[in-house]
């Protein structure tokens, strides 16, 4: 029993099959998929997606790339965003936050980190309203020095700093890539859980994010694909799918050394509470 908490199954990848990966998932016993938005377009076809099937939960979020995307003109879409809150299967904010790794190879400006920034602290305000947990996008900027730690933190102490001012807000740090003592500090405040995806299938084995791990306590750790995205060994360069989210509990099984049943209940419990949705009997 597995819930599949960060999945895109409204990408374009899954217009030609998506019925059977829905199934899939199903029969590899993943029971509920949170699917997320990361935009204005992605949040309403997740909300058209959760109205379509019993075991699909959503959610609404602008993207920080989205607010880079359109500039200022993203801020006029604030109002058509928040009108998707009305859907009874809607149980979060997100995906937002901040975001500074530019693909493009840039260097992230100050401007652009203000603009993630105002859109971020907009939608913590609409999360606050709707009482509803969010679900943290967070990505450092890219190293200045070529062969420096794979991102800064940057954006992670950002992040940190502004959802100090929402104490009564519960957040999951997505796809969580932070290092240990930035892990500490997160572990520090009750309100916050993480998730993990496929990426950490990759990793050697003394990899810090290994270290991470065993610091987490299971009952603050969900399971995520993010498909299409990062897909777990043995599946790494196919495309993802919310089947995969069980390649994921195995590692966390492994590397907590607990029994591969213990850490599904136990997250799925997890993802039950945070989220405020129950399995199917």
């Amino acid at each position: 029993m597995l819930i599949e908490t960060h999945a895109h199954i409204d990408d374009k990848q899954f217009d030609s099959d998506r019925d059977e990966v829905i199934a899939r998932a199903n029969s590899f016993g993943v029971e509920k998929i949170i699917n997320i938005g990361a935009g204005l377009g992605s949040s309403q076809r997740s909300v058209a997606l959760a109205e379509k099937y019993d075991n699909i939960f959503c959610s609404i979020g602008l993207h920080p790339h989205y607010f880079m995307e359109y500039g200022e003109k993203s801020f006029d879409k604030i109002f058509e965003f928040k009108s998707l809150a009305t859907s009874k299967k809607l149980v979060a904010i997100g995906e937002i936050g901040l975001d500074y790794f530019i693909p493009d190879g840039n260097i992230i400006t100050k401007e652009q980190k203000e603009l993630q920034k105002r859109g971020f602290m907009l939608q913590l305000e609409f999360a606050k309203e709707l009482k509803l947990p969010v679900i943290l996008h967070c990505r450092g900027s890219r190293p200045v020095v070529p062969s420096a730690y794979r991102e800064a933190e940057d954006s992670y102490e950002d992040i940190l700093e502004i959802i100090l001012n929402f104490p009564k807000l519960n957040f999951v740090w997505h796809s969580f890539g932070g290092r240990l003592a930035f892990t500490e500090k997160v572990l520090a405040k009750e309100n916050m859980l993480f998730s993990f995806s496929g990426n950490i299938t990759y990793n050697k084995p003394n990899a810090e994010i290994f270290e991470v791990l065993r610091k987490i306590p299971i009952e603050k750790i969900m399971l995520e694909t993010d498909c299409p995205y990062l897909a777990p060994v043995p599946m790494r360069g196919k495309r993802n799918e919310p089947a995969f989210v069980k390649y994921v509990a195995q590692k966390i099984a492994e590397v907590k050394n607990l029994e591969l049943e213990d850490a599904a209940k136990i997250t799925t419990v997890n993802a039950e509470n945070f989220f405020g949705i129950k399995t199917i009997n």
